[in-house]
């Protein structure tokens, strides 16, 4: 039925609100991806809307042409497609998920960004402080925008991310639009740690009591959680890992909330 075609995929540019409706559709299962089934359909749709427009479309075999977009698109050759990959794919007005991509490239630099806007250290980022957040974001990049084109942006990073509709991210639904191979949260998805676990864990590594940790402690803390769980880190991984968590510190001291944030599998009440 005309309905259940994929919205805007005929058009030359779409604008923030259009790609989430894109992405809505064939990110079936909403688990942050398109793959397997959605892939297929997501790719003929492609192609006929192309047909459509006379973008060129060779007369190779389906599964040929999905190898060669794959190969093109599918950055970590992980055999799907995430959000940002399908921003590069799609002609977005003014591309606000490279954008960050650009000016956010790193863990470091986006650890560093959430302290400055969680400013009420709630572990989450409202819907005023994420605002600001693009504001800054779209000043760096030297992209001219207005009210109206802000405020859409914010409510579009809402809809991709607010999960549960309560108008806030939490650090780990807003690190979805770093590169995956930069997003050192991902690699503790399989491993957060019940509210209990972490006062354990944290109790034991702040032996003086003090509230908060150095990055040495730090150091520990992760090695330990990566063999708790069997698996492997490099040194260097160790480093990065530790200088994103340490700049969300307070001048060398991680207190327990900061790094509650992103161990606990639900943020601090």
């Amino acid at each position: 039925m005309a309905q259940d075609q994929a919205p805007h995929l005929h058009l030359a540019e779409l604008s923030a609100s259009q790609f989430l409706d894109v992405w809505r559709h064939f990110d079936a299962d909403g688990n942050g991806y398109i793959e397997g089934k959605e892939l297929e359909n997501f790719f003929q749709e492609l192609e006929s809307a192309r047909k459509g427009t006379g973008v060129d479309s060779k007369r190779d075999s389906l599964g040929d042409k999905m190898k060669e977009f794959m190969h093109k698109y599918d950055k970590n050759a992980d055999g799907k497609i995430e959000m940002a990959e399908l921003a590069q794919i799609l002609p977005t007005e003014e591309n606000f998920l490279l954008c960050f991509r650009q000016h956010v490239g790193s863990s470091s630099e986006f650890m560093e960004a959430w302290r400055r806007y969680d400013t009420d250290r709630s572990g989450y980022i409202e819907a005023n402080e994420l605002k600001g957040f693009l504001s800054d974001l779209l000043k760096k990049a030297n992209r001219p925008y207005d009210e109206a084109k802000l405020q859409e942006y914010t409510q579009t990073i809402l809809r991709m991310f607010d999960m549960n509709g309560d108008g806030k991210l939490g650090l780990s639904e807003m690190s979805r639009l770093l590169p995956v191979q930069e997003n050192f949260l991902l690699k503790f998805q399989g491993m957060k740690l019940s509210s209990e676990e972490f006062n354990a864990i944290f109790a034991f590594y702040d032996k003086d009591g003090s509230g908060f940790i150095d990055e040495h402690e730090l150091d520990a803390l992760l090695k330990d959680l990566y063999e708790k769980n069997k698996k492997e880190m490099s040194i260097q991984q160790l480093t990065n890992y530790r200088r994103s968590i340490m700049n969300l510190s307070d001048g060398g001291k991680l207190y327990r909330k900061e790094l509650e944030v992103v161990l606990c599998s639900e943020p601090p009440l």
